[in-house]
């Protein structure tokens, strides 16, 4: 079209639709830094690309109480592997837990370290350790380059089953968890089994909520299997633990593939479940409360004022608290209600209503259970029967 005059001209609106596929594979091995297992090897040779790659390999300083020879070991066996490995300096150590999201000075760290060692988006990042730190490495890596390719080693029973196979990462600021992120997939997650006989029991115990979380939302007969292998799997059954963490992991990853939202979009996030009193409840007790000890609280909560509207049987209540008793949780803190006749204490649980609403977006949304394996969402809540199931939950125990 010629323009011959000045007359306003009326410019449509170019409309575009972008469409991207993200895959990513999630292994499962024993000794994956044994010279004898090429997964690694393979994994980073990738597509028949130009090899050898540039490799970071950043290590929790947690899992060197351990295994202490674990950074010799990750050496040794990029220098075996060298026609495809070329790690630019020796592992780092970084510490691990939630206080590595609450220091932006990690972030910075390896960021100056992506940038000293050249590493680009045809490189990677190896990050090796638990939940919170794969967060913490994921964000640094996603905003290096605009993204450079992750490879997650979760070491932890949360991280293998949960936190570690998604496609989130972030850090904690503004007193807020998780206010700081991305959505970016990893390239590969490789999760070594051997590494959760080291645990010790709470950090055993606390990545099995996940895996009831996911299962009485989507899947009755997991959750049973679990109800029926408590006790064996609070004993740290190995074989059982390994089936656990598999059908978690897979429900997660069916979730994220399948919902039609992997980055959140929309309001509704049901694998939040019992999550919005969780985040709350780590916050207040300053992070002494392991993840998944808060998770299962907030999951007993959240099934109490199911049971309370009608939604859950009795029976089915009482299973639920059973067997999360029976995996070792301990289902009450004082945190619960210490500030709870204060609306405007921060540290006041309802509070974490408003904070998990904020970070989601748009119109509150919390996953309840009308069933075991059934999860149902709401938009509103009634705050004086959320309160009487807290002081149920207290009676209870």
């Amino acid at each position: 079209m010629l323009i011959t005059d000045n007359s306003p001209v009326s410019l449509k609106p170019i409309q575009q639709s972008v469409h991207v596929t993200f895959n990513y594979d999630v292994h499962f091995t024993h000794g994956l830094f044994e010279l004898d297992n090429p997964l690694l090897a393979e994994v980073i040779a990738g597509y028949g690309e130009i090899t050898p790659k540039k490799v970071l390999a950043v290590v929790d300083a947690g899992l060197l109480q351990y295994h202490q020879d674990l950074v010799n070991k990750i050496s040794n066996y990029a220098h075996f592997y060298e026609d495809i490995i070329n790690l630019i300096e020796q592992p780092i150590i970084i510490p691990g837990g939630e206080l590595v999201k609450n220091e932006p000075k990690f972030v910075e760290q390896i960021h100056k370290l992506i940038d000293a060692g050249g590493i680009c988006r045809h490189s990677y990042v190896l990050a090796i350790g638990g939940g919170a730190f794969l967060d913490m490495v994921g964000y640094a890596a996603a905003t290096a380059h605009r993204g450079i390719r992750l490879l997650r080693v979760p070491t932890t029973v949360l991280a293998q089953n949960d936190s570690g196979v998604g496609v989130k990462n972030g850090i904690n600021a503004f007193a807020k968890k998780n206010f700081l992120g991305t959505f970016a997939p990893p390239y590969a997650v490789l999760n070594d089994l051997n590494f959760l006989t080291s645990l010790d029991d709470r950090d055993w115990r606390a990545g099995i909520a996940e895996a009831v979380k996911v299962a009485l939302i989507k899947d009755a007969d997991f959750f049973h299997f679990i109800r029926i292998y408590a006790e064996e799997l609070a004993s740290r059954d190995m074989k059982l633990m390994e089936r656990v963490i598999y059908r978690c992991a897979q429900l997660h990853l069916e979730h994220i593939a399948n919902s039609g939202d992997p980055f959140e979009k929309g309001s509704s996030r049901p694998l939040d479940f019992g999550h919005w009193a969780a985040h709350k409840l780590e916050q207040i007790t300053n992070y002494k409360l392991r993840h998944g000890e808060a998770v299962a609280i907030g999951i007993a909560l959240d099934i109490t004022y199911s049971y309370l509207i009608g939604l859950l049987s009795q029976s089915e209540w009482q299973n639920i608290l059973v067997t999360l008793k029976k995996l070792g949780f301990i289902l009450y803190l004082p945190a619960l209600t210490e500030q709870l006749e204060q609306p405007n204490h921060p540290y006041n649980l309802f509070r974490g209503l408003t904070e998990f609403r904020e970070h989601l977006g748009g119109k509150l949304t919390i996953t309840l259970l009308q069933g075991i394996g059934q999860g149902i969402e709401v938009n509103q809540v009634d705050l004086s029967i959320y309160k009487q199931a807290v002081y149920m939950l207290k009676d209870w125990v």
